[in-house]
């Protein structure tokens, strides 16, 4: 099992920047990938970005496609989602996830059913 802790969430305005940050702690493995999802209130768990631990691939979804960007330091067993320009629609709760060792497809990693591991989310609030 591995133990996932955000942070980094706030309040800000329309147009600004904020980075998440997701500390990993526990049994991990290579083939694992690093997720952030997301939900609105009244709204589904959504896919944001996924990262492959190993080699560093990517997957965002095409709502934030350009202005958001997942990274990782191996060293520090840290993922990182870095949002710029963001909107009010942006607002929600973001969760990291660890899922199931890999490697899958592009759709598998977008599903929440694929994460066996959540942190406990961090809220982000754009006012217009």
């Amino acid at each position: 099992q591995v133990q996932l802790v955000e942070s980094g969430g706030g309040l800000v305005q329309a147009g600004d920047s904020l980075r998440l940050s997701c500390a990993a702690s526990g049994r991990t493995n290579s083939g694992v990938a690093m997720g952030w999802f997301r939900q609105a209130p009244g709204k589904e768990r959504e896919f944001v970005a996924v990262i492959k631990w190993s080699y560093g691939t990517t997957y965002y979804a095409d709502s934030v496609k350009g202005r958001f960007t997942i990274s990782r330091d191996n060293a520090r067993n840290t993922v990182y989602l870095q949002m710029n320009s963001l909107k009010p629609e942006d607002t929600a709760v973001y969760f990291c996830a660890a899922s199931k060792a890999g490697p899958y497809s592009v759709a598998a990693y977008q599903s929440r059913g694929l994460y066996d591991d959540w942190g406990q989310g961090t809220t982000v609030t754009v006012s217009s």
